[in-house]
């Protein structure tokens, strides 16, 4: 956190810092749109995080976070990368449903195989390149595979993303044909490669059934800022 404020105010000139919103965290949302998602399963995923977004538990936490509000941009990833939702403040219920209804309209923005490198520097740029102000940065990437057809290697994007100060967080997305139930470990595969700085973790999505409920226990500790064990421990002792 402490060198994503200082990259911040080197970049800072006094007629951007008064043109600059404010906002607790950036979070770009980065969902999988390549071609082992169907229309149906882009549709159900767009309506687990406008489910998420909106329920009470993210909107205690952005409210009761330190500025009260989080940044919030939902981007489709395949070969290409597509903006669904552009930056948006969500302070409250009413941003948070705006947000929602914001994601049941574009059509598909991403299309063909997995260029996840690519991805992962898309997502850098978009944080960079806003007229917000936050001291955290972090890109949520969900998917079922780890495959990289094109584009930038795995490696090489992380880290550029990571030098810049921005964490990577991940939601593996567990299919019966893929993931860890066909025996090639998805989970182990984006702890090692893909996620990654300051209070980086992953929360696992097991199926269509929770797939609401974990992007909202992923959102909640993101914009609290906590891990997933703190958050348990937390919730153990009450």
């Amino acid at each position: 956190m402490i060198l994503r404020l200082l990259l911040c105010l080197a970049l800072a000139t006094p007629l951007a810092a008064q043109n600059q919103r404010e906002a607790g965290l950036e979070l770009v949302l980065l969902a999988d749109a390549s071609g082992s998602i169907d229309a149906d399963e882009l549709a159900f995923q767009r309506a687990g995080y406008a489910q998420a977004m909106t329920d009470p538990a993210v909107i205690s936490a952005i409210q009761n976070s330190i500025y009260g509000n989080v940044a919030v941009t939902y981007v489709e990833w395949a070969t290409n990368t597509g903006v669904v939702v552009p930056w948006m403040i969500v302070d409250g219920p009413d941003t948070a449903e705006g947000f929602a209804n914001a994601l049941s309209g574009p059509p598909r923005q991403a299309f063909g195989s997995n260029a996840i490198g690519a991805a992962l520097l898309d997502a850098k740029r978009l944080i960079e390149g806003n007229d917000i102000f936050a001291p955290r940065a972090v890109i949520d990437f969900s998917g079922d595979s780890i495959r990289n057809s094109s584009g930038p290697a795995i490696a090489d994007a992380r880290a550029e993303v990571l030098a810049a100060g921005i964490t990577i967080n991940a939601l593996p997305i567990l299919r019966p044909e893929d993931g860890r139930r066909a025996g090639a470990n998805l989970e182990a595969e984006y702890e090692q490669r893909i996620i990654g700085g300051p209070g980086a973790f992953m929360v696992t999505a097991e199926g269509r059934d929770s797939f609401a409920e974990t992007v909202r226990r992923k959102l909640v500790l993101e914009i609290s800022g906590i891990t997933p064990e703190a958050y348990d421990t937390a919730l153990a002792s009450r």
